[in-house]
Order: C-alpha cells, then structure tokens, then sequence
C-alpha cells in the first residue's frame, strides 16, 4: 500500500513540476491526430471528385484543371504556337462521357494514354477538353502545337468535348464551358479577332464533333462550314 501511495505522491509531483512539457506535448499529438485525419478528408474529397484546385489562366468564368491535378504524363511536344492563329476547332471524343473530376481526369489519362501510346504523339492532341462537370481540363495549352486537325495544327487551337454527340447535346455546363474558353481565346488574344470557328469535319474525312452538336456550333459566332481550304482525306 506504501509502495501504491508513492508512486501516486511522485506521479503527482511530476505532472506538477513538469505539466507545461506535458501540456506542450498533448497540444503537438493533438494536431498532428487532426492534421492527419483532415489531409485524409481532403484526400478522400479530391478521390470522389468533390473538390478541385481551381484555376483560370486569365479566363473568367473557368475553372480549369492544371496537367498536374489530372495526372498528365511527361509531355515530350516541345514546338511553340505562334499566337494569335486564324483558327479554332471543336472536336468530341467519340468515347464515353465523364461527369466529375475523378472520372474526367481518368479520361484525360486515358486520352492521353492513347495518343501517345497507340498513335506515336508526342502528348495529348487536343489544346484543351471539357469535362461533363463543366471544368476544363487543359491538354497542350495555349502555347503549344497540338495534333488534332490534319494540316491546321500549327495554325488553330482545338477544343475537345468528353463524350459521343452524335445523337445528342453537350449538358449546358459543358456547353458554357466551351463559349466561354472561346471568348477567353479571343480576348486573351490566343486567337486573331476574326477568327473562324469550324468543326472538325470542316477540315478532313470524319463525323467530328457529331452531327447533333455540329448542328448547333453552326449558329455561333464566326462560323465558317467545309469543305475549308486545306481539306484533306488521310
């Protein structure tokens, strides 16, 4: 019982003498507990596609999704655009529609993927895509030549919506996406200011972007339907 009795009497008095130790110890173990379990949370939000860094490269109304956030490959296309060029493509996927940032950005590796391994590009082909959650995801970027319209590379940029609108429309959130990236091409001066918008069809052999969604860009502004000059069948 003496033996129980002292250890309580030397426990106490040093909890005492040394308690700011022990309350300075208790406060790290505490925030590292909650600092872990939120970089879990966090981890888990960005998983599910709940949550994305957002970013606009100077166009408002955009939230775009850096090469980094989708989990680009290492690009090897290394040839400069020189800006502003004449034209502007809109092209589709032709595959299967994704509908937040987890499953857009594995269509974007997916792409990729593709591109690179089953056609011999250097990258992604397409400057920018659009995901069906409204984000844009950034493929070669302004700056960079991209590998999507035969013999327009080099003098366009392209945009690329994720999905097959054959038969159907974009959803309005990728559609106000789309107008609202060529808006930004055009002030941000990535584009000349009579720029002319084509699908993809205008300039080869292909259904692209889908007869529905064809339908529908020949309304918008700066138009100009195929056979362009330049049309080519490869």
């Amino acid at each position: 019982m003496f033996t129980k009795f002292l250890d309580c009497t030397v426990g106490y008095f040093l909890s005492y003498y040394y308690r700011d130790t022990i309350y300075s110890l208790y406060k790290l173990l505490l925030i590292k507990k909650y600092t872990t379990m939120i970089g879990s949370l966090l981890f888990i939000l960005l998983s599910l596609g709940d949550l994305a860094v957002k970013s606009t490269e100077g166009c408002e109304n955009i939230e775009i999704v850096s090469r980094a956030e989708w989990g680009a490959r290492e690009s090897l296309s290394n040839e400069t655009m020189v800006t502003p060029v004449p034209h502007l493509f809109i092209h589709h996927t032709a595959m299967s529609e994704c509908d937040n940032f987890a499953s857009c950005s594995q269509m974007m590796r997916t792409i990729q993927n593709f591109h690179i391994d089953d056609r011999g590009w250097d990258d992604i082909g397409y400057n920018f895509l659009i995901g069906g959650d409204g984000r844009v995801y950034m493929g070669r970027g302004w700056d960079r030549v991209g590998a999507h319209t035969y013999g327009f590379n080099r003098i366009a940029v392209a945009f690329s919506l994720m999905g097959d609108f054959s038969h159907k429309l974009p959803s309005e959130l990728m559609l106000n996406a789309t107008t609202n990236l060529i808006e930004c091409a055009k002030n941000e001066n990535h584009v000349v200011a009579n720029y002319k918008l084509h699908g993809h069809r205008d300039a080869g052999c292909t259904e692209c972007p889908g007869s529905a969604f064809y339908n529908l860009i020949k309304t918008w502004p700066h138009f100009e339907g195929g056979p362009i000059p330049g049309y080519k069948c490869h």
